[in-house]
């Protein structure tokens, strides 16, 4: 019996391989199969693929299959007169508005799950704001203007890869502002984050 041979070197990986990974990554989460953060890591590892055997690891535990129906994601979130937050694992349409009045709805992406490679987040505040916490390695538009208040935008980590997942945020704001960050905050509700500071604690009673 004849032994085999030592196994040759792994095949290479073609650009069209690749892109047929982030396209069928694009597609795992439309389905919820994969958060919008997992979308975002696995884009990036799907396009520095050297061999087709790391490609394969990208995708190892998705369906090879037809995607199945998917239901259909939020469009319209409200913060009037107090919060509307979104957080944890939920579903953002491609198209979502949010309205804030005296209020703030606040929305965590890290663990979202997304309908397309763009998403476009619109924000109306009036005497309120909104906080959107978006994950590391995608790609973030962001714009608007505010009146009597501010809209800051604060992403830290590595620029995000080509092919990376979109968002588009606009933010118009009145007496209010929305914050769009990398960084939880340690308060969420309300995240707009230009009202005034919470007071400092009492002091300690005097020893007697």
């Amino acid at each position: 019996m004849e032994q085999a041979g030592p196994p040759g070197p792994p095949v290479r990986a073609s650009d069209a391989e690749r892109d047929a990974a982030v396209r069928a990554l694009a597609a795992a989460a439309a389905e919820g199969r994969i958060t919008l953060e997992e979308l975002g890591d696995r884009t990036a590892l799907a396009l520095e693929a050297a061999s087709r055997d790391e490609l394969a690891e990208v995708t190892a535990d998705l369906p090879a299959g037809a995607p199945g129906p998917a239901r259909r994601g939020t469009r319209w979130v409200l913060g009037i007169l107090g919060g509307g937050d979104h957080t944890g694992r939920w579903r953002i349409a491609p198209r979502c508005t949010v309205v804030n009045v005296m209020g703030g709805a606040d929305l965590d992406l890290r663990e979202a799950t997304v309908e397309a490679a763009e998403t476009a987040i619109s924000v109306f505040s009036l005497m309120g704001g909104s906080t959107i916490v978006v994950p590391e390695g995608v790609e973030v538009d962001a714009g608007g203007f505010a009146i009597l208040g501010g809209n800051d935008v604060r992403l830290e980590g590595a620029p995000p890869p080509p092919g990376a997942p979109r968002l588009r945020i606009r933010a118009w704001s009145l007496m209010g502002g929305t914050d769009v960050t990398t960084v939880p905050r340690r308060h969420l509700h309300g995240g707009h984050g230009h009202g005034p500071p919470p007071p400092p604690p009492p002091p300690p009673p005097p020893r007697r």
